[in-house]
């Protein structure tokens, strides 16, 4: 019986998608900008990595083609220089919104139709209610922030009056979240998490999609650097993902990095949850090693979108690319005769664009495995078409979300 592998490449857009102008993204590139940047010697960085980028297995998949097909242009280096081995597209968002859980859950066959809730970007951000009542109920002497805010510099600008005084960092974006960010050490990393459980529930009024846990650790003399102790708390999908269907025909499961609080825990299986790109991806081939005939993987890799697309880290986010493409062949090692692997993203974060926050765009779609017909699948009018396809691969029927590009 085959197997699937999905992994989500978080935030890497391959072209601002058509409706991208309202969103304030029109023009937004994430790999094309990144490849250009690496050409002209703006990815460069001492002791990190040189030169055009290189990504020499996905490029082999048919990425560079993929670019081509979402934006008419070739991003320098990615152009295949012999044949393709790969199944190569790029999807079309249909969700309303930018950020994660829209993303994801469309990939799953859940597309966002309705509107989610988001803060405005004044100070006060929040409503006085909801600050009123989480202050009250979570115990806490206060909060600080309450804001439009990166998650690095809002931490550098409240960290010391954090200690000093036990009030909560409490911060928004452009998208629909709540994040709050505590000490780990001095606030607790139980006591954050209870905070944030609080938060969820009353963020439900407002349609707000995560609360997040942002934990961190050092002082004022040494600075403050966030833990990989990152937890999300979820609204659940409105209506039956893949995993539902997949759970509820007992294949088994697998979910890697954050999956599983973007699914509000709900049909998530085995959920492993290690910290950065390289440990979570080892957690998926090992998972895929291991796992039994019918069943699924589903990772995410998040560093790409939170070390390096918010902290608009082009070298960062360059180099985060090449170490994926340089363990693509321990993927393949992994597989079985049958096995499917997709790969994908589920937003765009330009690290060339003005801002911090996600940018609307078309995601690559790349899929290989041993007996996987190689070529274009062209442009898939939702990303709900990776997880038809999934479902079509694994042979599990009575699901009409998307349309699968498989043909057997």
């Amino acid at each position: 019986m085959p197997r699937s592998l999905l992994i989500v490449l978080d935030s890497v857009g391959i072209g601002g998608a058509e409706d991208a102008e309202s969103y304030g993204d029109a023009g937004s590139d994430t790999l094309g900008h990144i490849a250009q940047a690496c050409a002209e010697g703006r990815g460069d960085r001492e002791g990190l990595r040189q030169g055009p980028l290189r990504l020499p297995h996905m490029v082999e998949l048919g990425l560079g083609l993929a670019c081509e097909a979402s934006t008419e242009r070739m991003p320098p280096n990615l152009a295949p220089q012999g044949a393709v081995r790969g199944a190569w597209g790029y999807g079309v968002e249909t969700s309303k919104g930018k950020d994660t859980p829209s993303g994801h859950w469309e990939i799953a066959g859940v597309p966002v139709s309705f509107d989610w809730g988001y803060f405005p970007n004044t100070m006060p951000a929040f409503p006085e209610k909801l600050t009123t009542e989480l202050i009250a109920r979570a115990k806490l002497p206060g909060i600080l922030g309450n804001k439009h805010a990166s998650g690095t510099s809002i931490v550098e600008e409240f960290g010391a009056e954090h200690l000093r005084t036990g009030k909560a960092i409490c911060y928004t974006s452009i998208d629909s979240v709540l994040q709050i960010a505590a000490h780990e050490e001095f606030f607790g990393l139980e006591r954050l998490y209870e905070v944030c459980r609080i938060g969820r529930e009353l963020c439900d009024e407002y349609k707000i999609g995560r609360v997040i846990a942002r934990p961190f650790f050092g002082t004022p003399e040494t600075g403050f650097k966030r833990t990989g102790n990152r937890k999300d708390f979820s609204t659940p999908p409105p209506s039956d993902t893949i995993l539902d269907v997949l759970a509820q025909a007992g294949r088994p499961i697998v979910t890697v990095g954050k999956i599983g609080d973007i699914f509000a825990h709900r049909s998530t299986g085995r959920e492993i949850k290690p910290n950065g790109n390289d440990a979570c991806l080892s957690a998926a081939i090992d998972a895929m090693r291991d796992l039994p005939d019918g069943g699924f993987v589903f990772a995410n890799l998040v560093d790409f979108d939170s070390e390096f697309g918010h902290r608009r880290d082009i070298p960062g986010y360059a180099s985060a690319l090449e170490a994926f493409d340089r363990r693509m062949p321990e993927i393949q090692a992994a597989l079985q005769p049958g096995d499917l692997v997709i790969i994908t993203a589920d937003h765009g974060n330009d690290p060339s664009w003005h801002g911090t926050d996600h940018t609307r765009e078309h995601v690559p779609i790349l899929g290989f495995g041993p007996q996987v017909e190689p070529g274009s699948i062209g442009r898939r009018e939702s990303f709900a078409d990776i997880g038809a396809t999934i479902l079509r691969h694994l042979g599990v029927a009575g699901y009409s979300v998307g349309r699968s590009w498989l043909t057997n």
